[in-house]
């Protein structure tokens, strides 16, 4: 019995990218998981295609939403942003921390004060602080001579500075970033999870479910390894499984 209630609890760790071209594909794939998963991530891709709709209709179905659309403009587009994402019930979204400090702390500021204004549940604003696409060599090709991991702690801190709730971060940077933000409720949102068995694809700073929870990540964000699965579910829950053993 202990072992099921570390399951459940721990699946809602867990967020699953809706990273599909429909709305009808993305709602498919809420239903189909919506019982083993905690939350759902919609990006740019099911933005685009289908609206702040889908993210309404998902939420109206009971569901929790990441809102992965990475804000990064002037503080006060960013900050008028976040608000509407308050308005749609969204649980996370996030902005870029390379958007500067003013643009971080605006944007927390004017969601808590919608939040309280008109009722409604604060979502919690993250900063992503490097694409899991990125490297040192990536930078380098944009004239950037920071390593990577140097600029993904100085972006922590930054979104710690400015009020933020957690940042977006490479599994790889988790234990740099525990050690620079010590406040234990900073949240820490990892994409680039791969089994040993998966394709890196476009990621280049990854790690397992099992790794990434044992280095202190909070939620763990994943796509192509579930959504492109023959037994989605079951893709799934083999993670959740991961994650669970190597918090016991």
């Amino acid at each position: 019995m202990a072992q099921i209630d570390v399951t459940d609890t721990v699946k809602n760790k867990l967020i699953v990218a809706l990273d599909v071209e429909t709305a009808d594909n993305a709602l498919a794939l809420f239903e189909e998981l919506r019982s083993v998963v905690g939350m759902f991530k919609i990006g740019s891709q099911l933005f685009t295609a289908a609206g702040p709709d889908i993210v309404r209709e998902i939420v109206a179905k009971g569901g929790k939403i990441f809102l992965d659309l990475k804000f990064h403009d002037i503080p006060n587009t960013v900050a008028a942003a976040g608000v509407e994402a308050t308005r749609l019930g969204v649980s996370i979204f996030n902005v870029h921390a390379s958007g500067g400090v003013e643009m971080m702390k605006r944007t927390a500021d004017a969601v808590s004060e919608t939040a309280v204004r008109e009722g409604i549940e604060k979502p919690k604003v993250i900063a992503v602080t490097l694409l899991t696409s990125m490297d040192d060599k990536a930078l380098g090709e944009i004239s950037i001579d920071t390593a990577a991991k140097q600029l993904v702690t100085h972006f922590a801190r930054a979104a710690a500075d400015s009020g933020l709730a957690g940042v977006v971060a490479s599994p790889q940077e988790i234990e740099l970033i525990r050690a620079v933000v010590p406040q234990p409720n900073f949240l820490i949102v990892t994409p680039g999870i791969r089994s040993a068995n998966d394709a890196a694809d476009d990621q280049r700073r990854t790690m397992t479910a099992a790794e990434a929870v044992r280095a202190g990540a909070d939620y763990l964000v994943v796509g192509r390894p579930i959504i492109a699965a023959v037994d989605r579910v079951e893709a799934a829950r083999r993670i959740v499984s991961d994650m669970a053993a190597a918090l016991a």
